[in-house]
């Protein structure tokens, strides 16, 4: 369980043991609900057929104010008394082949396949127990926590009290993420204040500075997105409707310096967000995210307040764009 310490951190009050003796406990575990995600038993594997993951058995199982700022608002993690009605309850998840959702590839801007899948079909694909084609993203940020997944809203704090008056303002969105390692966000801004909390792994943020804008081009792609087939492959279809979209081409993990070379004076801020860490990532801060393997996160989202740092901000862009830089 965790739980709020001082008021400035929650921490594991039941640290799982590794090795001899002992068992590292499993995403569903953390989530608090191992022993009874369907009611009774637990699927333990399955495998992707007519469009949905097909359990192959079951058993039951046996259970025994600024960057690094401690997370306030998150509590506890639900009791294992919820568990039934968490692991049935389903969730949209974006499904894509390669692990990069709204990200470019090739000529296109591509948005993932979006499933309905239940929640505890989700954990049972990150803890190796059933097979789903692709990789599976808990990522939808229209406030999916409170929309989704209210059975977890009592052990969690609405708002991040401090951030709130600081902010003069309650959150826009309270948004849930679960994914697996190679679910990638690729680099780019928000228009939010965003109070991001982390309840177990890690995320791994590669960050820039509004004022790096110069330095990180942009270009206008074709919106598609991918639909999986029943036979679990994945096409990409063009959104013929929808007019262009710009976005950042640049993996800055890998920068093609040849094709982007103002990109060498562009200097990012890396930073690791643990378990009982919280990271407050400013409005129009650019941001690359990578995550450990079923790591469960909680983000709070404040609109922006459109003063005259936006101002700034849209000067310095069409000064980029009218001087070629892009």
């Amino acid at each position: 369980m965790y739980e709020l310490v001082n008021k400035q951190s929650f921490v594991n009050t039941r640290r799982p043991a590794s090795g001899a003796g002992g068992r590292r406990r499993g995403f569903s575990q953390v989530l608090g609900f191992a022993e009874s995600r369907r009611g009774g038993g637990v699927s333990r594997g399955g495998v992707f057929r007519g469009g949905r993951v097909v359990p192959r058995r079951r058993r039951r199982r046996h259970g025994g104010g600024g960057f690094g700022r401690r997370a306030e608002g998150i509590t506890r993690i639900p009791g294992r008394r919820k568990g039934a009605t968490v692991g049935s309850t389903e969730v949209s998840v974006a499904v894509t082949p390669d692990g990069y959702a709204d990200a470019v590839r090739g000529n296109r801007f591509v948005m993932p396949a979006e499933r309905r899948l239940p929640l505890s079909c989700v954990l049972d694909v990150l803890e190796g127990q059933a097979q789903h084609p692709g990789v599976l993203y808990v990522q939808k940020q229209c406030s999916n926590l409170p929309t989704e997944l209210p059975q977890l809203l009592p052990d969690l704090e609405s708002h991040v009290p401090w951030a709130s008056e600081a902010l003069g303002r309650m959150p826009d969105a309270v948004n849930f993420w679960l994914g697996e390692a190679t679910a990638v966000t690729s680099l780019h801004k928000d228009h939010y204040e965003n109070l991001y909390c982390v309840v177990s792994g890690e995320k791994r943020f590669l960050l820039h500075p509004p004022s790096d804008r110069p330095f990180i081009p942009y270009e206008l792609y074709t919106p598609a997105t991918y639909q999986l087939t029943e036979e679990g492959s994945f096409e990409m279809v063009d959104e013929e409707a929808m007019e262009k979209v710009p976005w950042i081409p640049l993996d800055p993990l890998a920068p093609d310096l040849a094709r982007y070379p103002s990109y060498s004076q562009a200097r990012a801020l890396c930073c690791t967000v643990q378990a009982g860490e919280m990271l407050y990532l400013p409005a129009l801060w650019f941001h690359h995210v990578q995550q450990s393997h079923g790591c469960i996160a909680v983000n709070y989202w404040y609109d922006m307040e459109y003063d005259l740092k936006y101002s700034y901000f849209q000067l310095l862009d069409s000064l980029t764009k009218a001087s070629g830089l892009d």
